[in-house]
């Protein structure tokens, strides 16, 4: 079984078959993902990496450095040969962008004077097809599941490890399989993944039974500071400089804290919203989620110029915390009047 694919907009129509072709026919590559890195991104990056490398191709990762330290749930993962600069041969690679909906939003100038092939392989549905190859199929899971189908193109004997990086994705990016994206062909991908020797015990317990105490302690203070607004459609909390600083937690600590917001009783949409210490980052960033089926997440955070799904999207943002609020609930109002 194979994915219905969308056709590309600024490149090529795009399909596994051509994808697979343009794999076949060069021998360099280079991958890369989203800025703030999520189990999807990474779990696609890996195993795209493992894929290529099983096929005898030369095959190299970028992630910039301010990417780490990862969330604590993804340091497990082998990243340790990540290129943190461009390789010195950039124009003898292709590169893939994986889960990528929007260049303009990367890290990446050092890939936009043109001259190489550029594949976009992602299944966000606000994708803006920028590659000279767009493989888009925004039914499928996660990007995971279509780099799953591309192996298979590929005829590439899963590996145990390729399979964990793949599960990882799927299961990160399906919310444990609760979220709507999760379907029958879902479940079929990661049946064959536990074939190919995934150990899902150990990775379920790196990703959701590994806390530190520190993050214990952060997501005590968010909770302590959840509020709900326009007339309860909208729950949101903060986490400021002070709460890292008190509890001991970094930035990359969040994680899954806002699934405890979306599972409150009649909610519309869910907001964390964080203060970003780090230096050179935008003031704020803003995570949402979709409490029901009639809410677009990612038509919220592309007013502040992010996106995402549907059902999880993101954005960051130099807007004060009240301004922030008042801007999501007059887009939730008009989704809610349209």
């Amino acid at each position: 079984m194979t994915p219905q694919v969308e056709t590309g907009g600024v490149g090529i129509d795009g399909s596994l078959e051509t994808v697979a072709g343009l794999i076949r026919e060069n021998r360099k590559f280079l991958l890369t993902t989203h800025e703030g890195p999520d189990g999807d991104a990474l779990g696609s990056l890996l195993g795209t990496q493992q894929m290529l490398t099983s096929l005898g191709k030369d095959s190299a990762m970028f992630l910039a450095a301010k990417e780490f330290p990862l969330p604590i749930e993804y340091r497990h993962l082998p990243l340790e040969d990540v290129f943190h600069e461009p390789p010195a041969d950039l124009r003898d690679r292709v590169v893939i962008f994986l889960d990528c909906g929007n260049i303009d939003r990367m890290p990446v100038d050092f890939l936009r004077d043109g001259g190489r092939t550029v594949v976009n392989i992602d299944h966000h549905h606000d994708n803006t097809r920028f590659g000279d190859v767009n493989l888009v199929d925004s039914g499928a899971s996660s990007t995971s599941e279509i780099i799953y189908w591309l192996a298979v193109e590929l005829d590439v004997r899963i590996s145990p490890a390729m399979a964990r990086a793949l599960y990882i994705g799927i299961i990160t990016d399906t919310g444990k399989f609760m979220y709507d994206s999760t379907d029958a062909r879902t479940h079929e991908v990661v049946a064959a993944l536990m074939r190919a020797g995934v150990d899902i015990d150990d990775v379920n317990r790196r990703l959701y039974e590994s806390v530190p105490i520190e993050k214990v302690r952060l997501l005590s203070r968010a909770l302590a500071k959840v509020e709900l607004h326009c007339d309860g459609r909208l729950v949101t909390t903060c986490i400021t400089a002070e709460d890292y600083e008190i509890s001991g937690a970094g930035e990359e600590m969040t994680e899954g804290i806002i699934d405890h917001l979306r599972a409150i009783d009649g909610v519309c949409a869910a907001a964390v919203i964080k203060d970003q210490v780090s230096r050179g980052k935008a003031a704020r960033k803003v995570s949402l989620r979709a409490g029901d089926d009639s809410t677009d997440v990612s038509a919220i955070a592309r007013r502040f110029g992010g996106g995402g799904h549907v059902r999880a999207a993101g954005c960051s943002t130099e807007l004060e915390f009240d301004q922030i609020v008042t801007e999501i609930c007059s887009a939730l109002t008009e989704q809610a009047e349209s």
